[in-house]
């Protein structure tokens, strides 16, 4: 089952949820950035492995609905096109960053194939652009996200 529903988070109508297995659902929201899955509650040891590695504006900015769901900002990163991700000093002063990707370039290529490395892209922060809470869609359009 894929389908919209409306986000629990911020009651957005553009949730998107896929049912992965008869136990795991994923939602993630074009509305507000965040996403959740029904491994990822209170307690739960997948939760607990998150919180290890998580930035801690990630960790500020979690929160759980009401069906005890946790939702946490979202990090896109796509090669060719750029990365979206939360960024800001607390949870009460963050934004959306978003980052287009270029082309790397042939010397930085040739020191990575040095490490076995095969980079073809690199996110270039000279078009790093900030965009509010509500505007996720915004920053995933400003890299591309929906161009064909």
């Amino acid at each position: 089952m894929d389908n919209l529903i409306t986000c629990n988070r911020c009651s957005s109508d553009a949730c998107y949820v896929q049912e992965v297995s008869a136990d795991i659902k994923l939602y993630y929201c074009y509305g507000c950035g965040f996403q959740a899955n029904t491994a990822m509650n209170s307690g739960s040891k997948f939760l607990n492995e998150q919180l290890e590695i998580l930035p801690e504006l990630y960790k500020e900015l979690m929160g759980e609905d009401e069906n005890g769901l946790i939702w946490m900002p979202s990090t896109v990163n796509i090669p060719d096109k750029g990365m979206v991700f939360a960024d800001g000093g607390t949870s009460l002063n963050w934004y959306w960053s978003a980052v287009k990707a270029i082309p790397m370039p042939e010397e930085e290529k040739a020191k990575f194939a040095e490490k076995g490395k095969d980079y073809k892209w690199k996110m270039d922060m000279t078009t790093l652009q900030h965009f509010p809470e509500r505007d996720y869609i915004e920053a995933l359009d400003y890299i591309g996200v929906f161009e064909k």
